[in-house]
């Protein structure tokens, strides 16, 4: 049986790493094979792409040259490290994949959310993941959040909050636009009250292959 592929997303501070880690977590213990990755990044090429994207000195790097160096590392990533586990039957995990440039490039640096997916799509070979947990909540509490773990903010992170009003809009355009797979979590809540909503639709999806425990 071919693998099966869950992603995260949302924007920095919702708490997507954290849950990525709990379903990790959670499929280990139904004794299934999980590989956990991220993007950008996941494989050395990747990695060092990851670098020049986060890296705040870097604040000249246009909207295109950003969408470019996210579907290289994304294509690397794929075949690397997604396509060939879920060939042998693993569950991949990934924090972030393609609705990220949707939402980040697509909408909020307004080089099209159709032209974005397309593209994504020819990156990734046409992989694309079975179900997408998007944890929902404001700028203000994701950078609240975010101030309290004390984290050294990235180049994106450092954005204004006009901008992840516009990355918010791109995740809501795509969960009209594909709501079986893209399924949102209210993220403003404590962590296992998440964690809950995530595991019941878990539950009802994939029941043959995993078990509440």
């Amino acid at each position: 049986m071919k693998g099966i592929f869950i992603t995260f997303e949302g924007i920095d501070g919702s708490g997507k790493s954290t849950q990525a880690k709990y379903l990790q977590t959670f499929l280990e213990s139904n004794q299934i094979d999980v590989i956990m990755t991220r993007e950008p990044g996941g494989t050395k090429v990747a990695e060092k792409i990851r670098q020049i994207l986060l890296d705040k000195q870097n604040i000249e790097l246009s909207g295109r040259a950003e969408l470019l160096l996210y579907l290289a590392s994304r294509a690397q990533h794929t075949v690397e490290i997604i396509e060939p586990a879920l060939n042998d039957g693993k569950w991949v995990i990934s924090d972030r994949f393609t609705d990220s440039s949707i939402a980040y490039q697509g909408c909020a640096r307004g080089l099209g959310m159709e032209m974005t997916k397309k593209l994504s799509l020819f990156a990734t070979g046409g992989i694309k993941p079975d179900l997408t947990f998007y944890l929902d909540i404001s700028p203000q509490r994701a950078s609240e959040r975010l101030n309290i773990q004390g984290k050294t903010l990235d180049r994106l992170e450092v954005e204004q909050q006009e901008f992840y009003d516009m990355v918010r809009q791109g995740y809501k355009w795509i969960a009209e636009q594909e709501p079986h797979r893209f399924i949102q979590i209210p993220g403003d809540r404590p962590p296992q009250k998440v964690w809950e909503s995530i595991k019941k639709e878990l539950l009802d999806r994939f029941g043959q292959y995993v078990h509440p425990l």
